[in-house]
């Protein structure tokens, strides 16, 4: 699988998305985040995570105006709360986020949880929000079901479903029906939020391909066709886990990364 830096997926409404993005859930508000995003942009990332929840979405929208990058060249997503779910207040918390971003649209608006019995009506404010303040549109912590719903209901297909994704969390049907429904599965946390960065098999594969272990990681799931949102506020450990395109990962070694599942969900530690 030959990719680089500037490689895109094509979602199921014909854009194109960064493969690599950086998150910057849990950043501090303000000039870390800032700062952190600015350099980013300057070593050839193209695509921010953000969120309202993030409470740094202004921090984001001010780095991206003031990178010197065409707006068009950059992919922000950002998400609507669960608080904020229901037709009419998903259409204003979009619009809330479209001002602190200080953008006039976001390329990707994702619906941040599912939360029960709301599902329908923020799906259908989320396909009127695809007119003009998103490019594209999507769930994140999804479950078969819940995008199962989505799709008995509605005939605009989610484009992403974002969920924690790594080895240890290998959600094997889940990637397949995303597969089998053109929708792209999208990994945050593959780096196991650190908890997992020692271990042997890990270790092994840093000596034989002379990499990290989070490179090793971000690469296992470059390599099962997921855009992948590795975090970082360090400025080595973002232009780090850049470096994962000078390498692949051997057919035997994404097996064994494969075989490592252990249903461990870190998002809540």
């Amino acid at each position: 699988m030959l990719l680089t830096l500037q490689s895109r997926a094509i979602l199921n409404n014909g854009i194109e998305i960064p493969r690599l993005r950086l998150g910057v859930y849990q950043a501090p508000i303000g000039e870390t985040t800032f700062r952190v995003i600015r350099y980013a942009l300057k070593i050839g990332y193209r695509h921010i995570d953000t969120a309202w929840l993030y409470g740094n979405e202004g921090d984001v929208g001010r780095a991206v105006l003031e990178s010197g990058i065409a707006r068009e060249e950059i992919f922000i997503t950002t998400k609507v709360w669960n608080s904020d779910q229901g037709f009419d207040s998903t259409l204003a918390a979009c619009e809330r986020s479209l001002r602190r971003l200080g953008l006039s649209y976001v390329d990707l608006y994702l619906i941040h949880w599912p939360v029960q019995g709301m599902g329908k009506d923020t799906w259908k404010a989320m396909v009127q929000l695809l007119r003009a303040e998103a490019r594209a549109i999507g769930g994140s912590n999804y479950e078969i079901s819940n995008l199962q719903e989505i799709l008995q209901n509605f005939d605009v297909v989610p484009a992403i479903n974002l969920v924690e994704f790594h080895p240890f969390l290998y959600q094997k049907e889940l990637l397949q029906f995303c597969k089998n429904n053109n929708i792209q599965l999208e990994a945050y946390s593959p780096l196991t939020r650190g908890n997992k960065l020692n271990h042997p098999a890990l270790k092994a594969l840093d000596k034989k391909y002379g990499k990290t272990s989070a490179q090793i990681l971000i690469r296992w799931s470059l390599q099962h066709d997921l855009v992948a949102i590795p975090k970082s506020t360090h400025e080595n450990r973002i232009k780090e886990n850049s470096q994962v395109f000078d390498f692949q990962l051997e057919e035997k070694d994404m097996k064994l990364l494969d075989s490592l599942n252990e249903d461990l969900h870190t998002v809540f530690l």
